[in-house]
């Protein structure tokens, strides 16, 4: 580092102004194939009704975050425009090309990324509650200070990268020690490949693997999220200490990073939040020499920074000094707040992940019938793209993709009662309405209306070794008990 340029991260910005976009990519993709079938006008929790009801009241306003849809009024076709601006966007930032510009115009585009992204998140409720939302958020906020291809990186924006993937994985640790007994007694990942919302291709491998090897993992991961984070910020050291050694200490806690999220890359399916993870450790790769050295010119070029943008830099570094105290204090509270944010345009925030590790794996299977008598009828089940059920299935690999209404499924049996959208999901597929069946994998009467759909509760579990050579089967599972009685369109009130 030279003071306010950051010379030796030129490999870094070009990695993170490439990867942000890329997941953001990704996610007005998923929005563009989901949000209208979960949340359009037709939607499980229809967004024009949110903002009906946030409209009539300035209490309620409060309670909603900043969207374009407050100032235009929502419709589908809107939406889909808003994606594939989105899309457009994202895709000229990956292929680099408004950096190839003054430092205005790539910042101008993620700020659009961002702004963009959160008119979505604003109105997508519980489809849109995850951790991984605020954090690309805020990443793309911050990827809109890294300049362009001209200039080096402002220091300011990589420390504050660095800070934002210390939030995000020291938070994670420490909700995980203050969490349940498992991650204590080093038991957590025993359960955990096989228990968790969308597991991949090798789940079953992993949670295979021996009791050992699993408290070897727990602390490994305990290693790497509450002591690694804190080596990120060592090539800070460079600007007192001479030498490689700070570049390298960073270096090294980068590659643990990357390592440790490759494993959970490999063994499940979260979304962008592991790969996420990835492009924000490489804020802390370092290369001397990879970018120009430092000019200056006063008054005008200071460090090779141009007066005016390493104002805005240093005020975006201000701003973050004032901000991330509430981040900062939850991290040593008592009572630590997972995935929260605390301000209305979602920076700095808390994150945090699987505090608790759920021991037992309770599906809630759908299942239809073209009977006209329920009793003693012959059921068929929907499949769902990433989440278990046909037991002799291997489960894909979906992430970075976001299988939203697989994930809000999952999450189902962890509350005491059903969701109003799951509610409105049944009548969806008792009406065959193709924008919901489009979110599944199969459905079994393919377009054609069942008379009846219900819902019964299967515990899975992952076979053993010696019951997949017997029944080629992945998983075992055994009923217990309908959840949801025969309900048909008639039945319902008009």
């Amino acid at each position: 580092m030279d003071g306010f340029a950051a010379v030796d991260f030129e490999f870094a910005r070009q990695v993170l102004q490439r990867g942000i976009p890329a997941l953001y990519f990704v996610a007005f993709l998923s929005t563009l194939n989901q949000f209208r079938a979960l949340l359009g006008e037709r939607g499980l929790l229809p967004a024009p009704e949110l903002l009906s009801w946030v409209a009539a009241s300035a209490r309620r306003a409060r309670m909603v975050g900043p969207t374009l849809f407050r100032r235009v009024r929502y419709t589908d076709r809107r939406l889909v425009a808003l994606c594939v601006a989105g899309l457009v966007v994202s895709a000229a930032l990956v292929a680099g090309l408004p950096q190839l510009a003054p430092p205005w115009l790539p910042m101008a585009c993620f700020l659009l990324l961002w702004l963009g992204y959160m008119s979505v998140v604003s109105i997508g409720q519980t489809f849109y509650g995850f951790g991984w939302e605020m954090l690309l958020l805020e990443a793309g906020f911050l990827a809109a200070f890294l300049g362009s291809n001209d200039q080096p990186p402002p220091t300011v924006v990589i420390v504050l990268l660095w800070w934002l993937l210390f939030r995000l994985e020291f938070g994670a640790g420490m909700i995980k020690i203050r969490g349940g007994r498992e991650w204590r007694d080093l038991s957590a990942l025993t359960y955990h490949h096989e228990t968790q919302p969308m597991p991949g291709p090798l789940s079953r491998q992993a949670h295979l693997l021996p009791r050992a090897f699993h408290e070897l993992e727990v602390i490994g991961n305990h290693f790497s999220q509450l002591v690694v984070p804190w080596f990120l910020f060592a090539p800070l050291l460079a600007l007192w200490i001479p030498g490689p050694v700070p570049a390298i200490v960073g270096n090294v806690a980068a590659g643990i990073v990357v390592a440790t999220q490759l494993w959970l890359v490999l063994t499940g399916n979260f979304a962008w939040l592991n790969w996420a993870s990835i492009v924000l450790a490489f804020a802390a790769v370092s290369i001397p020499g990879s970018g120009a050295p430092a000019a200056s010119d006063p008054p005008w070029i200071i460090d090779g920074l141009p007066l005016p943008w390493l104002i805005v830099t240093c005020g975006v570094g201000v701003l973050y000094l004032v901000i991330s105290w509430p981040a900062l204090r939850n991290l040593v509270a008592h009572r630590q707040l997972m995935n929260a944010s605390f301000n209305r345009w979602q920076l700095a925030n808390a994150y945090g992940a699987f505090g608790t590790v759920t021991k037992e794996r309770i599906e809630y299977v759908i299942e239809a019938t073209m009977d006209a008598d329920p009793t003693g009828a012959s059921w068929q089940e929907y499949t769902f793209k990433g989440k278990p059920g046909d037991v002799r299935r291997v489960q894909r690999q979906y992430a970075p993709y976001h299988l939203r209404l697989d994930w809000l499924m999952w999450f189902l049996p962890l509350g005491r009662s059903l969701d109003d959208w799951f509610t409105v999901l049944l009548v969806r597929l008792l009406e065959a309405d193709a924008a919901t069946l489009a979110l599944l994998r199969s459905a079994p009467f393919e377009k054609q209306r069942p008379r009846w759909v219900r819902v019964v509760s299967y515990r899975y579990r992952f076979a053993t070794h010696a019951e997949y050579r017997r029944d080629r089967v992945r998983w075992v599972r055994d009923r217990r008990r309908v959840l949801v009685r025969p309900m048909g369109l008639s039945a319902l009130p008009r």
